[in-house]
């Protein structure tokens, strides 16, 4: 019999409503401890996705107006037996509350607990509960919805399908090597290369897409970057529609990195806004001048400021140098005023340029769609399969090799037995993908970084 485990499960944050979550054998019974129905009935008697209206009871006294929620093992989150306490959301009352569970006989829920038990109560596998995490720690509407799909199962179905063909054709080819007198339609090997083929296309369509969902998860470093006075701290402002910079007509005037993460359509940016690219004599500027080289060089994308209104200066050749071979957009910033810039220039250094008056909040649009397209994220499909982490990118590595690797050995005309041990490698990779193979060592430390109550 599992322990019985209990949390908070609205965070640890005051609200209008916290739920203080109990799983378990014993679940129903430790929540009819601390919640008495008005009706006067017994919380142990009612079924599955029922609820009653009554009071938490702590310490023999009424402590508040309640909600409690049961649910039925298997039919339940975790598959266990589940009841759920709604009171009012105050920190001090949940706290008090998760006690009273406590000391009716719940023990606290470890980091994860709940959908590590939906997990091996076989209610998810391992991609769908990762992809709780995912939902929770979304920051963009795109990573928001590939994490939903991914915890309807659209990444567990594309590797199950993957996974079936390889089983069918090892067991087959198993089969003719095991039993050569027995009538088993021999396996032919175009047939073998068109399934493995195929298998690897698909994985290869998961790996591919990688880069670009982990741009849409994670978000991207980016730094703001120019010389003094060509509108770098406008446009942090105008991303983060606040006065996160300060903004004056004095060079020189942003001395250190400013920090911010900022959604700019789907994608989430977390940016920097750095000291303006120029030789000084002040001690301090000059260590901000460092700083925002190092961020350069170290930046996933870099937004190159440059100002509409005046000659492109040395400073700005520097910056175009430090540029390239990086993710970068061309800022042409100042466009309410009038033009002396040669856009030539920029436009042979960049493959994007836009153009913008961050002081006037114009071109926002442009930007968005110039770094969507710069980082290959402009077709970006949440409804398709992606790969959440490199924990799943390896496994898919590790899987495509195999199937590539088989395929070679089709070629070269080596014995379906040799074949089939690379294809029961693949199929080890992707039974660990989903969490069907997984190893202790890997499900405990998933889980760990959930947070508790989840």
């Amino acid at each position: 019999m599992s322990k019985t485990i209990a949390a908070i499960a609205s965070g640890n944050t005051p609200g209008g409503i916290g739920v203080i979550r109990i799983s378990g054998d014993d679940a129903i019974k430790i929540a009819s401890k601390v919640f008495a129905p008005f009706d006067k009935t017994d919380l142990t008697e009612l079924k599955g996705y029922r609820a009653k209206y009554g009071n938490i009871i702590i310490g023999g006294n009424r402590a508040d107006n309640a909600v409690a929620l049961v649910f039925r093992a298997p039919k339940s989150y975790t598959g266990e037996d589940v009841a759920e306490l709604s009171v009012h959301g105050g920190m001090l009352l949940l706290q008090n509350t998760l006690q009273a569970v406590f000391d009716a006989g719940a023990v606290p829920a470890e980091a994860g607990e709940f959908t590590k038990r939906a997990f091996l109560n076989g209610k998810i596998d391992l991609t769908q509960a990762e992809s709780v995490a995912e939902m929770i720690s979304a920051q963009g509407q795109a990573q928001l919805k590939a994490s939903f799909n991914a915890l309807q199962g659209v990444l567990s179905n594309e590797i199950n399908a993957v996974l079936e063909k390889l089983l069918d054709m090892s067991a087959l080819m198993a089969a003719w090597v095991d039993y050569p007198d027995e009538e088993i339609p021999e396996l032919g090997e175009e047939e073998l290369e068109k399934t493995l083929e195929e298998a690897a296309n698909r994985l290869k369509k998961l790996l591919d897409s990688y880069d670009s969902g982990q741009t849409i998860a994670c978000g991207v470093n980016t730094v703001i970057a120019g010389r003094p006075n060509v509108g770098k701290s406008s446009l942090m402002n105008m991303l983060t529609k606040t006065e996160k910079s300060i903004v004056t007509h004095i060079e020189g005037t942003t001395r250190d990195i400013v920090e911010e993460s900022v959604r700019l359509g789907d994608i989430v940016l977390h940016l920097k806004d750095t000291a303006g690219l120029r030789a000084s004599d002040d001690y301090v500027e000059t260590i901000g001048i460092e700083k925002a080289y190092k961020a350069i060089d170290e930046a996933q994308l870099v937004l190159a400021v440059f100002d509409s209104s005046q000659k492109i200066t040395d400073e700005d050749y520097d910056l175009i140098e430090k540029c390239r071979g990086k993710n970068a957009v061309a800022i042409i910033n100042k466009t309410d005023l009038s033009p002396a810039i040669d856009t030539n220039i920029i436009n042979s250094a960049f493959e994007r340029v836009v153009f913008i008056s961050a002081k006037n909040n114009e071109g926002y649009e442009e930007l968005e769609k110039a770094v969507k397209e710069l980082l290959g994220v402009a077709d970006f499909d949440t409804n398709a399969p992606l790969l959440a982490n490199l924990r799943q990118k390896q496994n898919c590595i590790q899987a495509y090799e195999s199937i590539c690797a088989a395929i070679d050995a089709l070629k070269a005309g080596m014995t379906y037995d040799a074949i089939n041990v690379m294809l029961d490698s693949a199929a080890d990779e992707l039974l660990s993908l989903t969490g069907k193979k997984a190893t202790t060592e890997v499900v405990n430390n998933i889980f760990s970084k959930f947070c508790v109550g989840k």
